[in-house]
């Protein structure tokens, strides 16, 4: 089996999501090789879809949760504040 390519049978959610990456890397750059059977292209086609909706879930999820983080750090904005030196 080659070095970038696990097994089409892990779930990607159980892989990292550098692992996935890298595996998704490895679908792409087989893929554009053209040196695949047909079936075989679309099976990695297949998995490099589920491997991108993964990852594309994970990263909205990241973000979601560093909009959360923030938003906790931030002051709020006071509007009863009198910034003015009278």
């Amino acid at each position: 089996m080659p070095e970038n390519t696990k097994p089409l049978t892990i779930d990607p959610a159980e892989l990292s999501f550098k692992q996935a990456s890298e595996e998704l890397e490895g679908i792409v750059r087989a893929l554009e090789g053209n040196t695949l059977e047909l079936e075989e292209s679309l099976e990695r086609y297949e998995r490099g879809v589920l491997l991108l909706r993964t990852l594309q879930a994970r990263l909205v999820e990241a973000q979601q949760k560093i909009s959360v983080l923030l938003g906790d750090i931030e002051p709020e904005s006071d509007d009863s504040i009198d910034t003015s030196l009278s």
